[in-house]
């Protein structure tokens, strides 16, 4: 035996997933138990911190909402995967395929004929006396007649090694990304024991996926445009939204990006109107549609139900399917099972009883004891209540509230369920696991993903699998009996219909994220650039009547960057604080911190469309301020990380992205800031008396990254002539006015041809005020009046900047009228 099974403590009365009854590893253990002592405790710890740094870095999450506060923590991935033999797949996976056939009749008959209720198989208030039964569906048959394309359910093993079903998942089935994501993580932490086991790949179950939903998708000789609908960053699971979007190649849309005209659903993009063939849902049905389902829902999409009982529309998961996620069907399955298939299930519900009848509410209060009581539908937010845990009092209330609302818990078998091991701080321990398995509906039935979400419990001694309780994940590696041939997502073969243009899928609100992302980039880097000249200058302790130090706190103040107008009676200490504050302090407008809140809000926003890089550096750039900065010393150096992180985005927004039409709005909000920036800073400078707009020269150029350019044209100390040349009217210095204007003009050229809008002016104005500005000016002996006209025109400028940026977003980023440019 391993030395590391020192510490594993095989569960007395439970099935153990590693060790046999008489203590030997499974078979189908031996070759990873190999490799994990080969490489001993360190090596393991070593390989756990790889998973743990892999997650942070691709920024992994998931939102844990409590008493209404939210909270994104790192998703936790066991780095141990659960393995499970072939021959046990191979039933497992018919068991699935079978129970989705059984289910996907079942919502065809409550939704069309309902021959099930008038045979009185199923007790009529099952389904019209729970909030999931949506009446306004009754009579939609979905494209194929297909109301579950997707399927997910968890299953546990019991003390006999039998797998028995525990949830249903029908709406829109969670997790599958996670998957995933969980796979690509654990295939490169053992990549040898991943080879060796001959694991079964992930991608035909989304291949498959894909298939099935260009079929099914009303396209009427159209390439289908399928979107994902998510319903926001705010969402437990949106990172696996964003994740499995761009999996698929889906275009990850919210509601306000969809609008339903004459029954047909259009996706709102920088060219206009765009129909919609179908839709991946991640909304629960009540959400969907507040014209005909929940009224106050403002994620939904007004009219969807429309469209799709026109027929114009897949909807996926089928609106309504909501009905079957609760446990009170369990009971009813089996004979419903016989009727809809001719066949007992081959995997069993665990044993259930509806209180809302008499007699098994008298069972269920008799033997509480030996049962878990839940609530009997999925819309309840009651906690599952072991009856074992009650006594007294307790024991009390809940047989009075089963008598009060019998119809709203089902008791269900206590089912002591397996155990599997896990590696953390204390080696090798046994935890409570359970799997949820996913599968996808094809023409010859349905297909089984060959793994699953493996969900463990919190501690040894937890019962319930929750992710928001703390719970972690496993990958499930389902080994193959034959060597394994790694296929790519993409398809063996393209034809004509899918030959499509993706830039003009590009949704209005991602291409106005994708311009503030590029704003609140150029926004960090400039603001990380005044910063640290200004630190730079405290750190030296200068305080003389020379020093530059009080016209950069004025300037911060002046770009919003500092939250208090610095006085000249401050003391070091009080002009210490507020410029800590405007490094490190999230909630202070302007701040660097808060800059990099804003810049990943909007990245965020447009997850699916970030590689990796680009994720890395921005959770790099939002760590820096997880904790408060106690010195100058500290400051500088996060300022000087965050600004490596703003140039690192720049560089892959340059060199990464696809130049779509999404990165030309990118790159249009990085101009738009940078030139906004520059001549509002060079216009405060300019404006200050003469002795504070001298020496005040050689920051400028700092903060303006341009010092380095000045010092090889000149080599003397700066003036006010060759830096203003240099900074506004040089249109070879990319840190210029004249070439933010000049690049600017030919990026909205190229967004007006190709979007076929009409282009503002304001460029030109700029441009031909700079050309007649005579800077033999500044050769006079008193330059002010030069400076200050140069200041009046570049205050202009900055003006004229931000009402640029308003038109953009009226023109392209609204949708609020009809447009007749519909795709």
């Amino acid at each position: 035996m391993p030395p590391l099974l020192d510490t594993y403590t095989p569960p007395i009365g439970r099935y153990d997933e590693l060790l046999d009854v008489d203590g030997k590893i499974r078979l189908q253990w031996r070759p990873l138990l190999a490799r994990m002592a080969s490489l001993g405790a360190d090596g393991l710890d070593a390989r756990a911190q790889l998973v743990a740094d892999s997650i942070l870095a691709d920024g992994i999450s998931y939102n844990v909402h409590a008493e209404g506060q939210e909270a994104r923590r790192p998703w936790e991935l066991d780095p141990l995967p659960l393995v499970i033999a072939p021959d046990e797949w191979q039933q497992l996976s018919s068991a699935v395929a079978q129970r989705a056939t059984v289910l996907n009749a079942l919502l065809a008959d409550l939704y069309g004929p309902q021959h099930l209720l008038a045979e009185g198989l199923l007790p009529p208030a099952l389904a019209f006396g729970q909030p999931g039964f949506k009446w306004p569906c009754v009579g939609i048959r979905p494209p194929g007649g297909v109301f579950l394309n997707t399927y997910a359910v968890d299953v546990a093993r019991g003390p006999n090694g039998k797998w028995w079903a525990i949830a249903d998942h029908t709406q829109s089935p969670a997790g599958a990304g996670y998957s995933l994501q969980n796979r690509i993580i654990l295939a490169k932490t053992f990549p040898d024991a991943f080879r060796q086991l001959q694991v079964r790949p992930l991608s035909d179950y989304f291949r498959t996926l894909l298939d099935s939903f260009s079929r099914l998708a009303p396209a009427e000789g159209e390439p289908p445009l399928i979107v994902l609908l998510t319903p926001g960053p705010g969402d437990d699971a949106y990172f696996e939204h964003a994740f499995q979007a761009r999996y698929l190649g889906y275009p990850l849309v919210e509601g306000r990006d969809l609008t339903v005209r004459d029954n047909t659903v259009y996706l709102k993009t920088l060219r206009g109107l765009r129909r919609v063939h179908g839709i991946l849902r991640r909304l629960e049905d009540d959400l969907c549609d507040p014209l005909e389902l929940r009224t106050d829902s403002a994620v939904g999409v007004p009219g969807l139900l429309a469209a799709v009982r026109a027929g114009r529309v897949l909807v996926s998961n089928a609106l309504g399917s909501g009905v079957l996620e609760s446990g009170a069907l369990f009971g009813f399955l089996p004979g419903i099972a016989e009727r809809l298939s001719g066949t007992p299930l081959a995997m069993p519900s665990v044993a259930s009883w509806w209180c809302g009848e008499a007699a098994a509410l008298d069972h269920v209060i008799e033997h509480l004891d030996e049962l878990v009581i839940k609530p009997a539908f999925s819309d309840m937010s009651l906690p599952a209540v072991f009856g074992h845990d009650l006594a007294g009092a307790e024991r009390d209330a809940m047989i009075a509230r089963l008598r009060a609302q019998p119809h709203a818990y089902v008791g269900q078998e206590w089912i002591r369920m397996s155990q599997a091991p896990t590696w953390g701080a204390n080696g090798l321990q046994a935890r409570t696991v359970g799997l949820r398995l996913f599968a996808v509906a094809t023409p010859d039935g349905f297909a089984v993903m060959p793994g699953a979400l493996g969900r463990v419990a919190a501690s040894p001694t937890q019962e319930i699998l929750s992710m928001p309780r703390g719970g972690t994940s496993k990958d499930v590696w389902v080994r193959a009996g034959a060597p394994v041939r790694r296929a790519s997502l993409l398809k063996r073969r393209l034809g004509v219909i899918d030959l499509v243009c993706g830039a003009s899928d590009v949704p209005s609100r991602v291409g106005d994220n994708l311009f503030w992302m590029g704003r609140y980039t150029e926004r960090s880097e400039a603001t990380a650039r005044l910063l640290r000249a200004t630190l730079s200058r405290l750190s030296s302790g200068e305080d003389d009547d020379d020093s530059c130090l009080p016209d950069l706190l004025a300037a911060c103040h002046h770009m919003d960057i500092l939250a208090h107008e610095p006085t000249a009676d401050a003391s070091a200490d009080e002009r210490e604080k507020d410029v800590l504050a405007a490094v490190c302090d999230p909630a202070q407008p302007g701040s660097l911190a808060n800059m990099s809140r804003q810049l990943n809000y909007s990245a965020g926003q447009v997850r699916e469309r970030m590689s990796s890089d680009n994720w890395h550096a921005l959770n790099r750039m939002s760590r820096l301020f997880d904790q408060p900065l106690r010195s100058v010393g500290q400051a500088l150096a996060a300022v000087d990380r965050a600004m490596l992180d703003s140039i690192s985005l720049a560089g892959f927004a340059l060199d990464d992205m696809t130049r779509d039409e999404g990165w030309r709005f990118l790159i249009l909000g990085r101009r738009i800031e940078r030139l906004y920036r520059l001549a509002a800073l060079i216009q405060i400078v300019l404006s200050f008396a003469d002795e504070a707009r001298d020496r005040s020269l050689e920051w400028l150029l700092e903060a303006s990254n341009a010092i380095v350019t000045y010092r090889a044209r000149y080599r003397r100390t700066p003036e006010v002539l060759p830096v203003v040349h240099l900074l506004v009217f040089d249109d070879t210095n990319p840190h210029a006015v004249i070439f933010q204007i000049n690049e600017l003009d030919i990026e909205l050229d190229r967004v007006a041809r190709d979007l076929g809008h009409q282009r503002t002016d304001a460029l030109h104005a700029m441009r031909a005020a700079l050309h007649q500005f005579d800077l033999t000016r500044f050769e006079a002996e008193d330059n002010s009046a030069a400076c200050q006209a140069l200041a009046a025109q570049l205050d202009k400028i900055a003006n004229d900047t931000s009402e640029l940026s308003e038109n953009l977003h009226e023109r392209y980023f609204t949708h609020t009228a009809p447009d007749a440019r519909i795709h």
